[in-house]
C-alpha cells in the first residue's frame, strides 16, 4: 500500500522558518535511552505504516530537500520515494505527481504532514475498496473540507473553505483503490477541471455517479501550520489519551462510529462556544 505525503507547500501561515514545516518539532520519540525531538510529519507516516502502509511517497518543492535528508535514515517497515511539485499547483496536482508510482490493483492514502489526529490507528478503519474519508469533528469548520453524508454514511457533498458549512465534521485523511485514484486523475485533466482543492474534484466525482463514503472515526484534529495550532498540537500529543469525560481541547469530541452518533456529537459540538 502506498501513502501519498503532499510537503510541497510553504508553510506562509507560520512562517519564517528555517526548514520545512513539516520538520517541525512536535512532542518527542525515544531512541534507545536518548530522548529526541520529533517531527509533526513523522505522525503522520506512523499512522499510514498502522493502516498497513508500506511505501510512501513524498510530494516536495525543489527548495524542501531537508525532508529527504530528515528521512534519509528511513522509518520502520517503510520504503520512501520523492517526486518533485516543480512550482505550486494546488493538493491535487501536488498528489497526482504520485501518479506514475501507483499501479491499479493497490491501495492508496493520502495525508496531510501538517497536522496531528487520535486515534492514531484511525486510518485502518477506512475500506480498502473504496474512496473513503476519515471524518474529525472541529470547532471551525469553515477553515477546512467540511463532509456531508447521508445516514448510512456516503458523502453527498464536500464543503470546501465555505463560511456556513452545515456540518462539523472534516476529512482529515482519506484511502482509495489505484483504479479510483487513476478515475480521479483523469477527471481532474480536463480542460475545463484542474481543481486546486481534493473537495471540489470530489464532488464532480459524485455528480457523475462515484461514490465515496465518510467513516465517522476521528476523535481529535489539529492543523499545525498556524502558531495557534502549534500551541494546540502541543497540548494534544501532551494529553492524549484523555484521562477523563472531558476533552482538554475544545475541537475535540467522543468518539462516533456511525453517522447517527455523529450527528448527537455535532450537536454537542455546536451548543459549546468557539474559542
Amino acid at each position: 500500500m502506498w501513502g501519498i505525503v503532499p510537503a510541497a507547500g510553504i508553510g506562509s501561515r507560520i512562517q519564517p522558518l528555517a526548514f520545512s514545516k513539516e520538520l517541525l518539532p512536535v512532542g518527542s520519540r525515544i531512541e534507545g535511552e536518548t530522548e529526541r525531538p520529533r517531527a509533526v510529519s513523522e505522525y503522520l507516516i506512523e499512522r499510514m505504516a498502522m493502516a498497513g502502509a508500506d511505501k510512501v511517497c513524498f510530494v516536495i518543492s525543489p527548495g524542501k530537500s531537508d525532508i529527504l535528508e530528515y528521512y534519509a535514515s528511513g522509518f520502520p517497515g517503510l520504503s520512501f520515494a520523492y517526486v518533485v511539485q516543480p512550482r505550486p499547483g494546488g493538493l491535487c496536482d501536488a498528489v497526482f505527481r504520485a501518479r506514475p508510482l501507483i499501479a491499479p490493483e493497490e491501495s492508496v492514502l493520502v495525508g496531510l504532514p501538517d497536522t496531528i489526529w487520535f486515534p492514531a490507528d484511525a486510518l485502518a478503519q477506512l475500506p480498502a475498496d473504496a474512496l473513503s474519508f476519515l471524518l474529525f469533528p472541529v470547532a471551525r469548520p469553515e477553515n477546512f473540507d467540511a463532509v456531508l453524508t447521508d445516514p448510512r454514511g456516503n458523502v453527498q457533498k464536500i464543503q470546501v473553505k465555505d463560511a456556513h458549512a452545515q456540518t462539523h465534521w472534516i476529512w482529515g485523511a482519506f484511502r482509495m483503490p489505484g483504479h479510483v485514484f487513476h478515475e480521479l486523475y483523469e477527471l481532474w485533466r480536463r480542460p475545463e477541471r484542474g481543481d486546486e482543492y481534493f473537495g471540489t474534484l470530489i464532488n464532480a466525482y459524485l455528480a457523475e455517479g462515484g461514490r465515496a463514503v465518510g467513516i465517522y472515526a476521528g476523535q481529535a484534529y489539529v492543523d499545525v501550520g498556524t502558531v495557534h495550532g502549534y500551541r494546540e498540537a502541543t497540548r494534544l500529543v501532551g494529553d492524549w489519551p484523555w484521562s477523563g469525560p472531558q476533552s482538554p481541547l475544545p475541537f475535540t469530541q467522543p468518539f462516533a462510529a456511525d453517522p447517527a452518533e455523529a450527528e448527537r456529537a455535532e450537536e454537542n459540538l455546536a451548543e459549546k462556544p468557539a474559542n
